[in-house]
């Protein structure tokens, strides 16, 4: 082997090895702070060793399948936001909807994340609203912030204009049938959502059927 193939067999191998530290997918930033020069990166990605998951997102192709694809290349890129709404009822399994893009919660004055691939749809919390009620995940070893079904319930009750009432209410329904009830949790968040008085009589109606 000539001395030039020898030293990008070397520089592969020491990529690939940070990529499997990683577990397995990088965006662009991170490959470069570990160490991976440009070249090696695209390199990689012409050889096929990686592949591009979406604009600035690799994962090496010998990988296992992604579970939750679109989940994990959203918390891959936009690592501040928090699932919520519609996609965060349908983790929990207390909705009929299947989610056609990621809700994503940011920060009032967070930058609007810029991705070809999953679509999402951004809301806007400030405050509590946008901290509190969130789990962390591990999803295809990547770490996902999620909120809480209980959090997620208020919040649908805050965008019911958005995604509708009827969504709402099915998810408090389904969230009675197949999960443990917290109700003190759920009015906790409700005021922090400021929609205590809205949701009470759905909660107490459908909650104590």
């Amino acid at each position: 082997m000539e001395k030039n193939e020898t030293s990008r067999s070397g520089r592969f191998d020491e990529a690939i090895a940070v990529f499997k530290r990683e577990g397995g997918m990088l965006r662009t930033g991170q490959a470069l702070r570990k160490g991976i020069h440009p070249s090696t990166l695209y390199a990689l990605r012409d050889s096929g060793i990686v592949e591009p998951v979406s604009r600035g997102v690799y994962r090496l192709a010998e990988a296992p399948a992604l579970g939750d694809p679109d989940l994990v290349v959203v918390a891959t890129r936009v690592p501040q936001g928090v699932i919520c709404l519609i996609s965060a009822l349908a983790f929990h399994g207390i909705t009929t909807q299947i989610p056609h893009e990621v809700h994503l919660a940011l920060s009032r004055g967070a930058e609007e994340p810029r991705l070809d691939h999953p679509p999402i749809a951004t809301y806007r919390f400030t405050g509590e609203a946008f901290s509190e009620g969130v789990e962390n995940h591990v999803l295809d070893n990547v770490n996902v912030r999620i909120y809480c079904p209980e959090k997620t319930l208020a919040d649908c009750f805050k965008f019911r204009n958005k995604i509708g009432m009827d969504t709402a209410i099915e998810a408090a329904r389904l969230y009675r049938e197949r999960r443990e009830v917290k109700v003190n949790d759920l009015m906790r968040y409700a005021a922090i959502c400021r929609v205590a008085k809205i949701m009470r009589p759905y909660i107490e109606a459908i909650l104590y059927l």
